[in-house]
């Protein structure tokens, strides 16, 4: 069954940093292209960051220069290190597979970690 489980969100005051983290599990990790979804409290969930199998990445605007995406294969591990952290940036953060960076389904029933940027 394909499982994903997030961790490293928390409070960040902005201007911070933080890493999150996804691991994958229930598929060949290292195979498919793999990505990261926010869904901001009352808006639709957006996808922000997209890896492929061979590390080549696309990355929204909106977040472009303040967010990296990367993967370690060997430890089925998705990351997510956001930089100079805005208030928009609040959010649940979930991972999914897929390599369209245009798509992004909701979250499952306790899938995510919650990012909130606030002094």
């Amino acid at each position: 069954q394909l499982e994903f489980v997030e961790s490293g969100g928390g409070l960040v005051q902005p201007g911070g940093s933080l890493r999150l983290s996804c691991v994958g599990s229930g598929f060949a990790f290292s195979e498919f292209s793999v990505k990261w979804v926010r869904q901001a409290p009352g808006k639709e969930p957006e996808c922000i960051s997209v890896i492929n199998p061979r590390g080549e990445v696309q990355t929204r605007d909106s977040v472009m220069g303040r967010v990296t995406i990367s993967r370690d294969n060997a430890n089925n591990t998705l990351y997510l290190q956001i930089n100079n952290s805005k208030p928009e940036d609040t959010a649940l953060y979930y991972c999914t597979r897929g390599g369209n960076i245009s798509i992004a389904m909701p979250p499952k029933p306790g899938q995510g970690t919650l990012v909130t940027v606030s002094s």
